[in-house]
């Protein structure tokens, strides 16, 4: 099967090179604009068509070079085809901030300690950080797709998907069951084959996220362009820190488990329908909480781990008693974070018996046909 992952560069610039980089991530960021409001219009998002429609035009209104042009539809007509994919409907992409998405061996190449960079006024050569990320050059393993040259707060970084091919982990070879229970006042509970339990405490992060918000809601009741402003910053820095804790949990995960271990996950897919069942009050933490982004992190970092992820029913993970079956809504107290069997007595937190349940169905979905208990055994609990 194969992964990408993005790998990230600094890149160095002279003051001279500055301004040519400017010019040339204005321009596309220009042109993009220019090919939403046309598509916005037209909802047409054939290549072709447009490329005769607007191919001339953004040549002689931007400067733009015949692959630069030809490289702003693709990214448009890819925005835009996400957006419909997952909004299902017409909404225009926003290309505010100089960005240049750039084709390998086409617009950029590296060589060396050397990126080579198509510009308005030709090629130009600069030099860039790549500290922990020498292993995505050998190409004979890993292949460079079409990247992205961004500037935040006057720095310059190259974001380049990097393409490998890794053996699929086969059922037969797993070795270790971990049941991962994501929830708000753990990020993960975690119940593993050694009969184990791990957490990982989500009060700093609920109280940081709880800032967020209260900040949010100061600026959006001053409605002014500042204020807007200063909210889109806001809102790109919660997600860079929330991507960061995401990515620590999922590496601590496959780091903490061995090769060809099985991470068992709850289907989250419909979490946001829940929103009806929630407080209005709460509904904000319940909602946004990324629980899809640690998903797809945990995923892309087990299978380069030749481990593997699975998602399955959700339903009464956190009802079950692991150690005598009996399935009951008062079993768990949610103010309490306590779960405590109304047939047998057993008594634990309730994140954990989320854990222990799904590590149960990893179990089970490995043995498939095969006779297993439903249950955990006594002297493991």
């Amino acid at each position: 099967m194969q992964i990408t992952i993005t790998a990230k560069l600094q890149v160095l610039v002279s003051s001279e090179q500055r301004e040519l980089l400017d010019a040339t991530m204005n321009a596309y960021s220009n042109a993009c604009n220019c090919v939403v409001n046309y598509i916005f219009q037209t909802h047409d998002l054939k290549q072709f068509s447009l490329n005769k429609a607007l191919y001339y035009d953004l040549r002689k209104r931007f400067g733009l070079k015949s692959q630069m042009a030809q490289s702003v539809f693709k990214t448009v007509i890819a925005r835009y085809k996400a957006i419909l994919e997952n909004q299902q409907k017409w909404i225009k992409p926003d290309f505010s901030n100089p960005q240049y998405d750039l084709v390998w061996n086409r617009d950029y190449s590296l060589t060396g300690q050397l990126f080579s960079v198509n510009t308005l006024s030709g090629r130009v050569k600069l030099q860039y950080f790549a500290t922990g990320m020498e292993k995505y050059f050998d190409h004979a393993v890993y292949s460079f797709g079409t990247a992205k040259l961004v500037q935040k707060h006057g720095k310059y970084f190259l974001h380049i998907p990097v393409t490998t091919d890794i053996p699929e982990s086969l059922d037969s070879d797993i070795c270790n069951v971990v049941g991962v229970d994501r929830g708000i006042n753990f990020v993960v509970a975690t119940y593993d084959s050694k009969h184990k339990s791990g957490f990982v405490s989500g009060k700093a992060i609920k109280q940081k996220r709880a800032k967020y918000k209260a900040l949010r809601k100061e600026l959006q009741q001053r409605q002014t362009p500042s204020a807007r402003r200063r909210l889109k910053a806001i809102g790109r820095r919660e997600n860079r820190w929330m991507q960061d804790i995401n990515h620590q949990v999922s590496k601590a995960l496959v780091e903490n488990n061995p090769k060809h271990t099985l991470f068992v996950l709850e289907d989250l897919s419909g979490i946001r329908s829940a929103t009806e069942r929630v407080r209005r009050k709460d509904r904000y933490v319940s909602v946004s909480w990324s629980f899809y982004d640690l998903e797809q992190k945990l995923k892309y970092k087990a299978a380069l781990n030749e481990s593997s992820v699975i998602a399955v029913d959700p339903r009464y993970t956190s009802q079950t008693c692991p150690l005598c079956g009996h399935t009951e809504r008062a079993d768990r107290n949610k103010k309490k974070h306590i779960f405590c069997c109304k047939s047998c007595g057993y008594t634990s937190n309730d994140d954990r018996i989320g854990a222990m349940n799904l590590y149960r169905m990893g179990i089970n979905y490995l043995a498939k046909d095969s006779q297993v208990p439903d249950t955990v055994s006594p002297q493991h609990i």
